[in-house]
């Protein structure tokens, strides 16, 4: 049985379980839903800044969502890392890296003296590296220029996602 048609109850799999099944593997560290859709279905993880080892977890927010991550890597395959780069004024995505550093930054436990997650989105200073983790973080903090773009690109292939209408998920994955 899929684990994602069913909402976490005392009966039902927990958000750690469903997350395991969506990501393939267990969990590394802890996190929190933060975006659902109209199902319950956990559609993007907020991760803390550390792993359960202590090292350092670079992606803040992390789409777990399977289609999503299917129709963006789609977007990839297209060449959409490069497009968004050549679309996206770099003082813009500088901006974007710099906040989600800070946020991520401010996660950290007050007087941490280990290692710490560095970087922008995806852990990556300059450019764009990943468009799953700016969509993530789009679909969570909506200044994301690059989440921005690739939700662009979503609603013109009639895919963008909306957690409240029932159905979404599947428009694009039956063309």
């Amino acid at each position: 049985m899929d684990p994602t048609t069913e909402a976490a109850s005392d009966t039902g799999p927990t958000d750690r379980e469903v997350v395991a099944y969506l990501i393939g593997r267990e969990p590394m560290g802890q996190f929190s839903v933060v975006l659902r859709r109209h199902d319950g279905s956990p559609v993007v993880l907020e991760n803390g800044p550390l792993l359960d080892d202590g090292r350092p977890m670079p992606t803040r927010y992390w789409l777990a969502d399977r289609q999503l991550n299917k129709w963006i890597g789609r977007l990839e395959s297209e060449q959409g890392v490069k497009r968004a780069e050549r679309e996206i004024p770099p003082e813009a995505l500088a901006a974007t890296h710099d906040a989600y550093e800070q946020g991520r930054g401010a996660l950290l436990p007050p007087g941490h003296q280990g290692p710490a997650p560095s970087g922008g989105v995806g852990g990556t200073r300059t450019g764009v590296k990943c468009l799953h983790a700016h969509y993530a973080n789009y679909l969570v903090d909506d200044s994301d220029v690059v989440g921005a773009w690739v939700h662009e690109r979503l609603q013109e292939k009639g895919a963008a996602f909306d957690p409240s209408e029932p159905g979404i998920l599947s428009r694009w994955n039956d063309r």
